[in-house]
């Protein structure tokens, strides 16, 4: 099955509103390949600035995280609803960093994804293992883990793109081989032909999300599984274009 290649740009906590706009800037000025779609996700703040400056028919706009809830007295959340508000159409959930940091269960990001697609924003789910549960082989394990708690409520996963992160390689230059990711995802893959059937795990595009630049993109392109990229650092620099083009 022919999958969409898919860039998504995770800025994290990171830009102004000069630096955002640069960043969209870049991307309005260059040729950019039809055939790849485009999510980049800038801090909430600058969602709207985002999603008024972006010029390009194949790049979209992301929030980094939602809750599940539609309003009410959760100081700090953003809801689905006011992120499609600003002109956003998709969120991430799941990322590693709220996983470890902000302590969020497999079952709230799992609760989290189905409240958004129930408000019509796409999802890009994030799963992966620390150092520690790679070391321990248990890398798949707790992949399918994390996939269960929202394979359990989530029926239909058309509008989920599944980004696989090793957490021990995020921020640190570090980088499993292509070789690798793509043994990864193949068993993603296949865990999910189980949970959510034949046909829609071999539509489910699945990302990697380990410390992926210009200069190394171009190394997973042959992998059948790897349909894409979620980027950390390299997606506030210019060298994003390159991962972009990393299939031409």
């Amino acid at each position: 099955m022919a999958r969409q290649f898919f860039v998504g740009g995770n800025f994290k906590m990171n830009g102004t509103k000069e630096s955002v706009a640069q960043i969209i800037a870049n991307l309005n000025s260059e040729e950019l390949p039809s055939q790849v779609e485009v999510v980049i996700a800038p801090p909430a703040p600058y969602l709207g600035l985002a999603v008024a400056e972006n010029k390009q028919k194949t790049v979209a706009i992301s929030a980094q995280n939602v809750f599940d809830k539609a309003s009410g007295a959760y100081t700090g959340e953003i809801s689905p609803a006011q992120v499609k508000d600003l002109g956003a159409t998709w969120t991430l959930t799941g990322h590693s960093e709220r996983r470890t940091i902000i302590k969020e269960s497999d079952e709230f990001v799992a609760d989290k994804t189905k409240f958004a697609l129930e408000q019509g924003l796409s999802v890009i789910l994030c799963i992966g293992e620390t150092l520690e549960e790679r070391k321990a082989n248990v890398t798949l394990d707790v992949c399918a883990r994390q996939l269960d708690a929202a394979s359990k409520i989530i029926k239909d996963w058309t509008n989920i793109v599944v980004a696989y992160e090793p957490v021990w390689a995020i921020g640190t230059g570090l980088a499993a081989t292509p070789e690798d990711a793509q043994e990864t995802h193949k068993g993603i893959r296949a865990h999910l032909a189980k949970t959510i059937g034949e046909e829609q795990a071999a539509a489910v595009r699945i990302l990697y999300g380990g410390s992926v630049n210009g200069k190394n993109a171009k190394e997973f392109k042959d992998k059948a599984d790897v349909d894409g990229f979620l980027v950390g650092g390299a997606s506030l620099k210019p060298e994003f274009v390159d991962i972009i083009k990393s299939r031409l």
